[in-house]
């Protein structure tokens, strides 16, 4: 089953499990609240969500009076819920923006920064597409960046590869088709960062990827209009790109030293995945010391049974969690 529609039944469920719970209290030892019940809001990354799902049926399967809304409209989106106060828990696939940081505290929101997984931004086309195997970041400026726009063909971009010095250039004479995250997404922020932001300051170009694709919020539409199309083109998180293996492919990327790279477990986790980027949840920190329940939601996000949702859900680990463990501590 596709992230998206499992997390979609994860929050069904969970839903239903805090209905059923009543005024009784938690199951077993893995109650920390001793049965009083309360929610929490989580909203932001589609990419972090799955992970924060599967936490919130873990944790509601051993606490079924506590509500937990989880959804997935984007970084960006997310962070403006948080920063006004209606959210408990954001779930960011970037670093919170200073511009945020400063929405955030104008409304007396305090916060703490946890990252909890590691992923590797894959870039996918379809699993009929066999003209291209690895791209550079100039192969992708050219392709997708701000100068690319109206190109309708790959091969439209031959020139300006070639201006570039894009290592994987001529591109085949056939159909660009691109569907990828849009602007309220972090993903689409760390895809311009990685990708496009170094070339467009050199080159005096908008700090943007080209607006003429299909941009969706939803990676499943993603996925699927990669899939619907031979040679496609498009980036989601690592995850969508596993539960989807037997409809996209994924291109290796080309770090310009060590030559093409594909997004695996291993490349993701030591970085030599030019693409690879941590996953954040950030916690309200003044909600988390009046509501109990938060608190104990987040303290077993960072036990081991919350963190193995990582792998669970097809990200990547930490080599080492001391860092998060000492800021949740320190909050």
């Amino acid at each position: 089953m596709n992230p998206r529609l499992w997390v979609s039944l994860i929050a069904a469920l969970v839903l239903v499990g805090a209905a059923c719970g009543g005024d009784d209290a938690g199951t077993g030892d893995g109650d920390p609240t001793g049965g009083d019940g309360g929610s929490i809001v989580i909203s932001g990354s589609s990419t972090v969500e799955p992970i924060s799902a599967r936490n919130a049926e873990k944790f509601s399967a051993e606490n079924p009076d506590i509500t937990i809304s989880v959804e997935g409209p984007g970084t960006g989106d997310g962070f403006k819920k948080f920063c006004e106060g209606q959210t408990d828990i954001s779930d960011a696939s970037r670093a919170i923006k200073e511009s945020e940081a400063e929405d955030c505290a104008a409304n007396g929101v305090d916060y703490v920064e946890l990252e909890v997984a590691i992923d590797g931004l894959s870039v996918l086309t379809s699993l009929t597409n066999d003209a291209v195997a690895c791209l550079d970041f100039k192969d992708l400026y050219a392709l997708m960046g701000p100068e690319s726009l109206g190109f309708d063909n790959w091969s439209d971009a031959d020139a300006l590869a070639a201006e570039l010095g894009a290592g994987h250039a001529p591109y085949p004479d056939a159909p660009l088709v691109i569907t990828a995250p849009g602007e309220e997404s972090g993903t689409y922020d760390t895809f311009v960062e990685f990708v496009i932001e170094d070339l467009a300051e050199e080159r005096g170009a908008e700090n943007a990827a080209r607006l003429d694709y299909v941009a969706s919020p939803n990676d499943n539409v993603i996925i699927d209009g990669i899939a619907g199309s031979d040679t496609s083109l498009g980036w989601v998180g690592y995850a969508f790109f596993v539960e989807n293996q037997d409809k996209v492919a994924a291109l290796a990327v080309d770090d310009g030293a060590s030559g093409c790279v594909e997004p695996t477990p291993a490349s993701i986790a030591d970085g030599s995945y030019p693409l690879s980027r941590p996953l954040f949840i950030y916690v309200n920190t003044g909600k988390a010391a009046e509501k109990p329940e938060l608190a104990d939601y987040v303290d077993f996000y960072l036990s081991t049974e919350g963190l193995a949702s990582v792998a669970e859900t097809g990200y990547v680990e930490l080599a080492d969690y001391s860092d998060t463990f000492a800021a949740w501590e320190n909050r």
